[in-house]
């Protein structure tokens, strides 16, 4: 890499001219047509290019058990080594078939019949079949003990609601392997996001033997400090195009191409992912040619990155950033000291000054993307004088102090730069006569413990990235019961939303979901403030990157040019 360096500053005059290129990503998949990982990519013969691939990752994976992760490093490495039976459409967050080659879906939304891929292998050479799909199904509905903690298998229990041990609220129910090309999932409660939620790591596909022949299930700790087992730490076995070599923890993660991999492989062979937790010194080894990219790019960085001949890469916004406001602050409980909030805040200005260029202004809590968006929706445009104006209303004409909970110490794709956002919008807030106490704090484990789990916050920043493309994934989970985050009891929008849930097909949820993003706006439980769109950097022999809204990006489809 010090070589490419080298090259880089000889032709800095060329790369200078280049340098405002934004490159947007693959838009082809590579997975839908045979061949050997490590075969040719779309540059030619692989063995032209270096195939060793460097990528900076934050922080090591919580676990490399897909099933029991909730975070994104974890997720960045479960998809190169494993695959699941759905998966996205190039550059968007739309499923699209991967082990299963096809479904179909009864008219009541509770039977799931996949047509599988034949002749697919896991990494310890055991046959991909329908007995391997139900018994990944079966696996996550008897999971017991911790590991239906909400810090283990965080997306099962969310998603599929129950467990073996309480069948009345549990979503799955059960599996029938319709030979070893066909598998038949059964629900016992319609769930319109099911085929969507399975393009989720969480739900990819483990070999059965290695899940059994390493103890996965077998984990020691507490819900708070839960403890890894053997196979999550060291013997990660799925279908994807990598397999697990190694992992020092602190240090890195390496992979190497699946020889017997299904689909077609790519220019890059070997993975390493390597921590590096700081984001001025993810920038400054890519500058010093040590790695080949890294993620969340400060959006300070983006344009000197892209003027000095690295490509950047930006992400569709599939995100929302939020100021939270919690109802047990005596101020907060008036509507319309919320109305007044909304319209105290510009979000244009916002958003040029603290977030990155590409950006896109929050009306609501999902992306446009997202089915159930509305154009209906109550717009709370800025004005500063309307904001005064319903304070008064209030009996706030003198305005009030309140406390601003923000993090410190993180970059997240719906929010890169957390201080800069606060003493933005306190400074907006100030205009119009509130004052913020400021209150920060450590993002993990303190901040989070603290917004989401008690009620001793006030204003408060907060978001979500999207995990796929389901209207339930955004405002399910922000609204869809009592929490303390926003501290308020609405039993009509609680009740809409899980109704909505239930229904099994789009066409029906579509109008119910607009009415419930209506509902939301008029209530003002929070104020959605933006869409980010997060950028990764590379070198600048990264020709294409698979940019996908959700972060499903597998290496196979890196394009390099040396």
């Amino acid at each position: 890499m010090a070589t490419r360096l080298r090259q880089r500053l000889l032709s800095a005059a060329a790369l200078t001219a280049a340098g405002a290129l934004l490159i947007t990503g693959c838009a082809e998949s590579q997975r839908d047509s045979g061949g050997s990982a490590g075969g040719s990519g779309s540059n030619g013969d692989a063995a032209q290019v270096d195939g060793s691939f460097i990528f900076a990752a934050s922080s090591d994976p919580k676990t490399l058990d897909p099933a029991f992760a909730s975070d994104g490093e974890s997720f960045r490495v479960s998809r190169q080594i494993f695959e699941g039976l759905v998966g996205t459409e190039p550059g968007t967050a739309d499923p699209a078939p991967l082990l299963a080659e096809s479904w179909e879906s009864s008219e009541d939304g509770l039977t799931h019949t996949f047509k599988l891929k034949e002749g697919v292998t896991f990494h310890d050479g055991e046959p991909f079949n329908g007995e391997a799909v139900c018994a990944n199904f079966d696996r996550w509905y008897n999971f017991t003990g911790i590991q239906q903690a909400e810090t283990v298998s965080y997306y099962y229990g969310k998603l599929f609601r129950g467990f073996a041990d309480d069948p009345e609220n549990a979503v799955y129910e059960s599996c029938e392997a319709n030979g070893d090309a066909e598998a038949t999932v059964t629900l016992a409660q319609p769930f319109a996001g099911f085929i969507a939620s399975l393009s989720l790591p969480a739900f990819a596909m483990q070999s059965p033997k290695a899940l059994e022949e390493y103890k996965a299930d077998e984990m020691g700790g507490s819900a708070e400090s839960p403890q890894m087992s053997e196979y999550a730490r060291a013997h990660p076995t799925g279908t994807g195009p990598y397999k697990f070599d190694s992992w020092s923890v602190g240090e890195d993660i390496k992979l190497s191409a699946y020889e017997d991999y299904w689909g077609e492989g790519g220019d890059v062979t070997d993975i390493t992912f390597r921590v590096i937790d700081d984001p001025v010194a993810r920038r400054q080894a890519l500058e010093a040619g040590d790695i080949d990219g890294y993620d969340l790019v400060a959006p300070a960085d983006t344009q000197a990155l892209s003027d000095a001949g690295f490509n950047v890469v930006a992400r569709d916004p599939f995100t929302i950033l939020y100021l939270g406001l919690n109802q047990q602050q005596e101020e907060l409980k008036d509507v319309k000291v919320r109305q007044a909030i909304a319209h105290a805040i510009d979000k244009e200005a916002l958003i040029g000054q603290t977030l990155p260029e590409g950006t896109e202004p929050a009306t609501q809590f999902i992306p446009k993307s997202v089915n159930g968006f509305s154009e209906d929706v109550t717009k709370y445009e800025y004005d500063p004088e309307k904001a005064k104006q319903l304070l008064a209303e209030a009996g706030y004409a003198d305005g009030f102090t309140i406390d601003f909970n923000y993090p410190t110490g993180v970059s997240r794709p719906y929010m890169p730069t957390p201080e800069q956002v606060f003493s933005n919008l306190s400074n907006q807030l100030s205009q119009v006569g509130i004052q913020v106490e400021a209150k920060p704090a450590k993002w993990s484990p303190d901040y989070l413990n603290q917004v989401q789990g008690t009620a001793d916050h006030g204003l408060h920043l907060l978001g979500w990235t999207g995990d796929y493309n389901d209207t339930d994934n955004f405002v399910g989970v922000f609204f869809g019961q009592e929490k303390p985050e926003f501290g308020f009891d609405n039993p009509e929008l609680f009740s809409a939303l899980e109704e909505a849930r239930g229904v099994p097909t789009l066409e029906e949820q579509t109008p119910m979901y607009e009415e419930i993003n209506k509902q939301i706006s008029d209530f003002v439980p929070a104020i959605p403030l933006a869409h980010p769109a997060p950028s990764l950097a590379f070198d600048e022999r990264v020709a294409s990157y698979p940019a996908s809204p959700v972060n499903d990006e597998v290496f196979t489809e890196i394009d390099l040019t040396e």
